[in-house]
Formats: C-alpha cells, structure tokens, sequence
C-alpha cells in the first residue's frame, strides 16, 4: 500500500494561516523549502484541493526555468511540473488545467474517498498533499492519511484558520523530530492510525 502523505506548515500557537487567510504570514524559510523538495522527490502523486492546485498553477510553472530563482525552487518547479496532480474538486473544469493539463485529473468531492483509497492501492510512491486543509483534514478524520510531516514555524501568529479541523485526528505516534541547520523551524511527522509505530 502507498503511503498518503500530508506535509504542512503551522505556526507555533496551531494556526495554517494568518488572519484574512494570508500564508505569507508562515515563516517559510530555505529548510522549508528544502523539505518539500525532500517530500517532493520520495512522491509520484500530489493529491490537492481546487484553491491549493491554483495557487501552486500560478507560481511553480516558470520557476523550473528562471535562471534567477534559487536551485531549490527551480527543482520544486521541476517536480510539480512534472508529477501527476489529482485535484479534488467540484468546480474545477479541464480548461482550468493548462499548463498542467497532461499530468492533471480532476475528482469530485463526493468521490473523493474511494479515488483516495484506490490511488493508496496502486503500486507507486508516496501520495504527498500540500496546503488543502480542507481537504485532508477530511481525510484524516476517514483514516486515509497515513502520515503528518508538520513543520512547526518559529511564529506566534495569534489569529488565522486553526490546522485541524473540528474532529481532532485519531491515534497519532512520533516518528521524527528534525531542525535544520540555520533554522529555527523544526520538522515533527507523525504516524497514524491503530498500527502507528
């Protein structure tokens, strides 16, 4: 069985955003984006929401080939080029896809579940969701995310939409705790589920 792999920012006081839902506010720094290149390579699927998938639309495309973006950056445009992208959405239309077009589809909400579950079946890496709060707190409360990688940012935020939803994930179990060199933000992923260990 594949892996579903949710990986995600948080602010020290819990918060996904800030207030007015700005992300900018999230204390991404270079061990940030080293992570996701990390998560990025150990995946063969990217399974998003509607608003994640337009906002990464518009700013990883033309990364992977600007000359001024730092390494990092041109390697996370790369791979998100690349990778095949499974959008869960209800509004979302093919002409909404381009330039991801050939490595998109498009599943509604109310078959989210059984996709998710088939895509966990087939053979491949790791299943990796980014940003979609709605959508993987969804999941995680039907059991299908099989791990939390939360990077815990060195910010107090006050404000913002919580992490977690209203039903409080199940069982969850310690896997790692990781800093980076140069940063005060640290990586703590979690196992989940009865055979967390």
């Amino acid at each position: 069985m594949r892996k579903l792999v949710v990986c995600n920012i948080m602010s020290l006081d819990g918060y996904y955003t800030g207030p007015g839902d700005d992300v900018m506010v999230m204390p991404m720094d270079e061990a940030f984006n080293a992570y996701n290149a990390e998560r990025l390579r150990a995946a063969d699927t990217l399974l998003v929401g509607r608003h994640t998938y337009l906002g990464f639309k518009g700013f990883w495309p033309p990364q992977a080939d600007d000359p001024a973006a730092r390494p990092v950056l041109q390697e996370i445009g790369r791979r998100n080029n690349a990778i095949e992208k499974v959008v869960v959405s209800d509004t979302l239309t093919a002409g909404d896809t381009d330039p991801w077009r050939t490595t998109t589809r498009i599943v509604g909400r109310a078959d989210a579940h059984d996709q998710v579950a088939e895509l966990k079946r087939q053979p491949g890496r790791e299943i990796l969701t980014f940003g979609s709060r709605t959508l993987w707190n969804d999941l995680l409360a039907h059991g299908l995310v099989d791990e939390l990688h939360l990077i815990l940012g060195a910010a107090v935020i006050g404000a913002g939409t919580p992490i977690f939803g209203a039903k409080p994930p199940g069982r969850l179990r310690l896997a790692e705790v990781r800093r980076f060199d140069g940063s005060d933000n640290l990586v703590v992923r979690y196992r989940l589920g009865p055979d967390a260990g």
